[in-house]
């Protein structure tokens, strides 16, 4: 009777040798210290600047959301109240009613523009015309038909001041309503 041969097993392709204690440091080490330098390179030349990039253009889009609802709410306050030939009244209550933001003070040194503008419509034509009045201001007989704000000439300097790049010049924005109440009641009481 003839005896098995017993094989000793082959060696797996996929296994790696083992590597003697003290033999691979040096080389794990090598490659840790190549893999900081790495990521410092790509935090510093992409991460970092991407991450200032979104937060200036998400207090860009803040302001500039900001700057139209200050616009919105200086149309609303001049359809609710009466009509002035200098527009001193809606001049005042946007200048003292400005929104928290950056660059709020551009509208109290008057480099951004608040321009008011009232209108009545031709009943002829329905186009709207500018509006002007013959009777006192403030009075049931000189209630225009629509009215205009619009904020010009507004910059966003933030980028100028970290950066030292130039300020981003912010569209014109208007709002348009028909006037409410012009600021009188049914009685012919009129409030500025």
């Amino acid at each position: 009777m003839r005896r098995a041969e017993t094989r000793a097993p082959l060696p797996c392709p996929s296994r790696r040798p083992a590597i003697p204690r003290g033999q691979g440091t040096r080389r794990f080490g090598s490659r840790s210290g190549q893999a900081a330098l790495e990521y410092a390179l790509v935090y510093g030349g992409v991460i970092l600047p991407l991450s200032f990039m979104l937060i200036f253009v998400a207090e860009m889009l803040w302001v500039w959301h900001s700057v139209a609802d200050f616009t919105r709410d200086g149309a609303r306050y001049a359809a609710t109240h009466c009509w002035q030939s200098d527009t001193g009244n809606v001049l005042a209550y946007m200048q003292s009613h400005v929104p928290r933001m950056i660059d709020m003070d551009q509208f109290q040194n008057g480099s951004a523009g608040i321009q008011v503008a009232y209108f009545s419509k031709d009943l002829s034509t329905g186009n709207l015309t500018d509006f002007t009045c013959d009777a006192a201001e403030c009075t049931v007989d000189c209630i225009p038909d629509a009215v205009s704000v619009s904020v010009t000439n507004y910059q966003f300097t933030r980028l100028a001041s970290f950066f030292k790049l130039p300020a981003v010049l912010m569209p014109d924005f208007r709002t348009s309503v028909s006037m409410g109440s012009g600021g009188c009641d049914e009685g012919g009481n009129c409030l500025p």
